[in-house]
This record gives C-alpha cells, structure tokens and sequence, in this order.
C-alpha cells in the first residue's frame, strides 16, 4: 500500500495527477557512488517503438538475472545485478543506461571496462542509436595521478581539466572519442562522501549526454545553410525582376516560382524546428550542469565552462543563425508573394474594366438596335392594323351615315400608332421589370 492510499484522505477533491506532480521531483534520484567506482553510460536516440523495445530489452536483462522487474509504466529503474548496478531512464527521444561496478579500477582504469561483464548478445540487440558512450572511472585520493599519467590515460589528447566541488574533486575528460571508440571520464575524490560524489557524477554523466544531443542539429544547419545561400539568391532574382514584368504569363511564372520557394522553406522548417528547439533546451541544461558542479580552475588547463563555452556557444550559434534565416526568407517569400498576387489582381482588374467597358458599349448599341427595331415593329404592326380598319370601314353605310371613309382612316391612325405603342411598352415591362421587381423583392408568405 501506498503513503498515499494510507494516508487519510483530505475532505476536498484532489486533482488526479496531485501525486504524480510530487513524484515527479524524484523521479530520477542520484545514485550513492562509493570510491573506487567504475562506470559506463550509454544514451540512445530512439523512436517511440524503440523506446518501447528498450524496456523490454531491460526486462529480458532482468529475467537473465533473476532480478525484480520494473513495473510495466516505469521511466526510471535502479537495480543491483549482483557484479554491476544498473540505471535505465527513459526520456522524451532517447533512453540511457548507467552500468556500475563499485571494484577499484586496474593500474589502466579505462582498460577493462564494465561491459565486460555483460551478456555482449544482449549489448548488441540494444534498439536505437547510440548517441553518447563513454566511460568513467571514480579513484580515491590515495592513488598517484599527475598530469603524465592522465595524459597516458586519455591517450595524449589534450585534457580538459578542473576542481569541482569547490576542490573537493578533479575532474578530468578530453571531450574525444578514444581508441575504443568510447568517451572518457576521470574524477579523483579529494574529499567529497559518497552522496556527493553521486551528484557530481550524475551532473558529469548528464552533462555529456546532453552536450551531445544539442549537437545533433549542428550538422543539419551545416547542410541547410549553403541551400539557404541558393534560395536567397533565388528570391533576390524573383524580386528584381518584378519591376520588368511586361505579361499576365510571366506573372504567373514569377508566383509559381515563389510557390515553390515557399514549399522549400516550409519543409525545412518542418525539418528542423524540433530539432532546433531541442538544441535549445539541451544547451540550457548543459549550462546548469557546469554551474551546478562549481569547478575550479586548474592553472595551464581549460575548464569544462571554458572549453563548452568556446566550443559549444558557437554551435548553438549556427543553429539559431539558421533558423533566423529560415524565419527571414518565409517572411520575405511571403511579403514578395503578397506584392506579386496584388500586381496580378491589378492587371486583371484593368482586363475585367476594359471588358466590363466593352460589354456597356455592345449593351447600348444592342439597346438602341432594340430601339429601332422597337420603332420599326410599331409602325409595321401599326400599318397592318390601319388596313385592316380599312378594311372594316370598307364594310361599314358609310355614305348613309354622311361620313368618308378618308376622314375615318385618317382620324385612326394616331389612336392605333398610340394604342400599338402602349401595348409594346406594356408588354416589355411585364418582360424586363417586373421579373427584375420579384427578384429584389420577394413576396412574404
């Protein structure tokens, strides 16, 4: 049972993730590092399936062990194996394993390794992609270590060399892959307990690991960069030549062209946005791992803040210098997009005017041809309509009534051109306005 579940409970509604917020602090605990130890830590970059794989990678370790297993939503395991100790820790990316031996290390603390002792099948059935491996030997004051020797230990590369704990301990390291193809470590306990130097070596561990994974979006900057180069040159083309353009087809080009520029740029931030932001974050914590150590300078060497700030500020740098540049040209790519659709819309709004003006001069040279032939129509119906009044006067005593045929046929026409043209009038207002009226202004049910 947990203190949790024997705990009483308060007379209020909790939130359900209240103890999972305090678990979280202690999630990942340091680890007591007696002196001598000897240590190997691996990191591996990994999708989540094999993130997954990892865990079960573990559990098969523990089975072969007969050691007790972590439980199946577990990102932290810390377990004794008999011969080694074993940290796992699963992370957002990748995964990392701690082995430790608390045997003192030979003459050649770096020359029998602790993965030595563990089943090599399983070593090599590992998912993922190592990102960080080295070793780490912990000595005691007790045991010779000049500077000859150290360089003898890290192979005569260059050592980076300084005092944390405020000198209660000596840290040094190269920074280098080795022959073994591994990283090194060296601390010396010059009086710091075994607490203590657990905190130091987890700071250290974390450290090169997350130096490490901020550095894998440096190459990718590399490569991004000189296509940056061709891409500005290429918008810098686009946008000279927007003040020569003579036709609608070449600016259409000109914006497809911008187009594709555009879908270049979107897929290299796609690209490297998380991996940017990542190397952000990662940087940080290195910072506060190399303050949380509070080393001290060894005179004629660098220190671990010296050397990361020389060499690893510049690379983070890079990295933001290119994402910079990638915010820069999506802004101007849209900003010379935005400039070239209004130049379209432009010139097609003077097409659309000069065929709007076209279409008025035929409707009103329809219209009048309408007009006339309207004019045409009333005096042809009008003249059929006076025959047949003739006609029907024809039929008429006129001649008892005293009245002339001539004076009747005269005094109808005027009242059958005006009847004719009323009716016309008439019927065209049923056909034009008043279908136009029903339109705009629809009958309320």
């Amino acid at each position: 049972m947990s203190l949790a579940e024997a705990a009483p409970s308060p007379p209020f509604v909790l939130h359900p993730l209240r103890e999972a917020l305090y678990d979280e602090l202690h999630a990942r605990p340091f680890h007591v590092v007696a002196t001598p130890q000897k240590l190997t830590h691996l990191a591996f970059r990994a999708t989540p399936a094999e993130l997954d794989r990892s865990f079960s990678q573990l559990l098969d370790l523990c089975r072969r062990y007969s050691v007790n297993q972590p439980s199946a939503q577990t990102s932290f395991f810390l377990q004794n194996f008999g011969q080694f100790t074993v940290r796992w820790e699963r992370h957002t990316e990748f995964y990392a394993l701690t082995f430790m031996a608390p045997d003192a290390p030979p003459a050649e603390p770096f020359a029998e390794p602790i993965l030595d002792l563990l089943p090599q099948d399983w070593l090599h059935t590992l998912p993922g992609q190592a990102v960080a491996a080295f070793h780490l030997a912990v000595e005691g004051a007790d045991v010779p270590c000049d500077t000859s020797t150290l360089y003898r230990y890290f192979e005569g590369q260059k050592l980076i060399l300084s005092l944390p704990k405020k000198g209660k301990a000596q840290l040094c390291t190269a920074f280098k892959l080795h022959g073994d193809g591994f990283g090194r470590f060296h601390i010396r306990n010059l009086g710091i307990d075994d607490y203590q130097m657990g905190r130091l070596v987890q700071r250290v561990i974390e450290l090169e690991t997350y130096r490490l994974l901020a550095q894998l979006s440096l190459p990718i900057a590399k490569r991004i960069s000189p296509e940056l180069n061709d891409l500005d040159h290429s918008l810098t083309s686009i946008l000279t030549s927007l003040s020569t353009l003579e036709s609608t087809r070449e600016e259409r080009q000109l914006l497809d062209n911008l187009s594709q520029l555009a879908a270049r740029i979107e897929a290299f931030r796609s690209e490297t946005n998380y991996r940017f932001g990542a190397t952000r974050a990662y940087h940080d914590l290195v910072l506060s791992r190399v303050q949380n150590i509070r080393e001290t300078e060894v005179e004629e060497h660098m220190s671990v803040h010296e050397f990361l700030s020389r060499r690893l500020v510049p690379a983070l740098r890079t990295c933001e210098s290119v994402q910079t540049r990638l915010e820069d040209l999506s802004r101007r790519i849209e900003r010379a997009g935005d400039l070239l659709r209004t130049r379209v819309n432009l010139t097609m709004q003077e097409t659309n005017k000069s065929l709007l003006a076209s279409m008025d001069r035929r409707g009103r040279l329809q219209f009048r041809m309408q007009e006339t032939v309207e004019g045409l129509s009333v005096a042809a119906i009008s003249y059929y309509m006076v025959s047949l009044t003739g006609y029907l006067f024809g039929g008429l005593p006129l001649s008892r009534w005293g009245v002339e045929k001539g004076v009747l046929m005269a005094a109808a026409v005027p009242a059958i051109v005006g009847l004719v043209w009323w009716l016309t009038q008439r019927i065209k207002h049923r056909l034009i306005k008043d279908p136009f009226e029903r339109k705009t202004n629809p009958p309320h049910g």
